[in-house]
């Protein structure tokens, strides 16, 4: 295992002949090295005619559910994507329910930052804007504003402590 991205395929026909035969895989080398490993471990099978496969582990994916049968390109897909966007990449694609197009699209199209709190990008979002006049700026009550903005007009996904990142609805 290379990676922090890993997944086990398993040999169905030996798996239902009772013997454990399978291979880690790298999901994040090239698409090709991913099925020459498949077929490699198929080859190598203590079982005649072994075709079939599953994934039956995976490490680094975090909360994000792999099914048995999922197709070694979208598990491709997903990889790459974490290993660029780590932890905000998992929030991002828990956020879309691992709809890796949907998740792709918002840190690409939609992100506009991490701030501390939304009443923080409420702040920045409205000095950037406006300029207010220093007396009535203690008047201004950015938390409501940022609730505000989150109802109707942003999604935030949290990678930790103090760490909001805001995207724009679409």
């Amino acid at each position: 295992m290379n990676s922090d991205y890993n997944i086990y395929v398993a040999d169905l026909a030996a798996y239902n002949a009772g013997t454990l035969h399978g291979v880690w895989i790298d999901a994040t080398q090239e698409l090709d090295d991913i099925h020459e490993a498949i077929q490699t471990m198929l080859a190598a099978s203590p079982e005649p005619f072994s075709e079939e496969w599953a994934i039956h582990d995976y490490d680094g994916f975090g909360g994000l559910g792999l099914g048995e049968y999922e197709g070694i390109e979208r598990v491709h897909a997903i990889a790459v994507f974490l290993e660029e966007h780590g932890e905000l990449g998992k929030a991002v694609l828990s956020h879309w329910c691992s709809d890796i197009d949907q998740a792709q699209q918002a840190l690409s199209d939609d992100y506009h930052g991490c701030f501390t709190s939304l009443a923080d990008f409420a702040q920045e979002l409205t000095e950037e804007s406006t300029s207010i006049p220093e007396n009535l700026a203690y008047y201004i009550d950015y938390e409501k504003m940022g609730r505000d903005l989150e109802m109707n007009d942003v999604y935030t996904v949290t990678t930790a402590y103090d760490e909001v990142h805001v995207f724009w609805n679409r």
